[in-house]
């Protein structure tokens, strides 16, 4: 336990390093996402606590290096803070929002786009123990980020203060920061996502298919043939990895595009109901205020007015 505590001790250190530097390079920015000279890596940056952000998260790797951060999945909430990491291991429709932050101490994160294929790739090179029988996990999850971890996040970013190294480095770096995961205490989770044939993966294909074609009825059955399961397999371990069900999934799809028609194309609230799928613009508009609090028109209005 002491071993633990001082490692934990020791990444919490490095991470007011990494703070430090990302700090410098958000500094003048103003908040948001700012995009790095390194592929796939992203930082985050707000002076304030902040309103829930709805969209569908890709497969990251984020890092809290200052301030704290709230994610609600369905109807689960997950916190976390500095020197602490989200992994989200399949498209996932997410609210995240920050929970802690000032202007004298914004908050700041750390995010790499995960890659499954390099992940298949250093999974095939490490030697497995004896196969665990496998459980779904859920594509999604906190844990405290380690020495090793926090200590590759940090020579990557170092890597932008000579940005003629990247290129060489850089690919070197976020191998590593791979294997750190994968060896790392949430390491059979992080194993499934590039696992052929586990649950998981299984899962991520079908979530493909419906993000391709949410505006079509649902079909379970060729959704779950498409995933080699039975219906009502298939319908448990698509809960299990996104904590609701495909109908839930598609329906959180497609209000978050009819949101965006409105917002981004000036779509009324019928139009969009239309395009998204749905036949009854009362439905929309019911299920509509139940994900966003609010009704489209007024929804959109203080989206503008934010």
């Amino acid at each position: 336990m002491a071993i633990e505590i001082l490692k934990h001790g020791a990444a919490v250190n490095e991470c007011k390093e990494l703070a430090a530097l990302l700090e410098r390079h958000t500094d003048g920015k103003g908040n948001g996402v700012h995009k790095t000279d390194i592929n796939k890596l992203e930082f985050m940056r707000e002076s304030s606590t902040s309103t829930a952000l709805q969209c569908v998260y890709e497969p990251i790797l984020g890092i809290v290096v200052q301030g704290k951060k709230e994610a609600l999945l369905g109807e689960e909430t997950y916190r976390y803070g500095a020197a602490q990491y989200l992994v989200v291991s399949v498209d996932l429709p997410l609210s995240g929002f920050v929970i802690e932050a000032t202007p004298q101490k914004p908050y700041l994160g750390f995010k790499l786009n995960l890659d499954p294929r390099q992940l298949c790739d250093i999974i095939a090179q490490i030697r497995p123990g004896t196969p665990k029988k496998e459980n779904s996990v859920r594509g999604l999850f906190v844990s405290n980020v380690d020495a090793p971890l926090i200590d590759c996040a940090l020579r990557l970013t170092r890597l932008l203060d000579t940005p003629q190294d990247i290129p060489i480095l850089a690919p070197m770096i976020i191998r590593e920061m791979y294997y750190r995961l994968l060896m790392g205490e949430q390491g059979e989770a992080v194993r499934q996502i590039a696992t052929s044939g586990s649950n998981m993966q299984r899962i991520a294909e079908v979530i493909k298919l419906i993000k391709a074609d949410f505006t079509k009825p649902m079909r379970i059955e060729e959704l779950a043939g498409q995933a080699s399961m039975s219906p009502s397999s298939f319908h448990h371990h698509f809960k299990e990895v996104t904590s609701m069900s495909p109908l839930q999934y598609q329906k959180q799809l497609r209000l978050l595009e009819a949101r965006r028609l409105m917002l981004a194309e000036n779509s009324d609230a019928v139009n969009a109901a239309y395009q998204v799928g749905y036949e009854s613009p009362s439905q929309f508009s019911r299920e509509y205020s139940r994900m966003f609090g609010a009704p489209p028109i007024k929804d959109i209005e203080r989206l503008r007015t934010a």
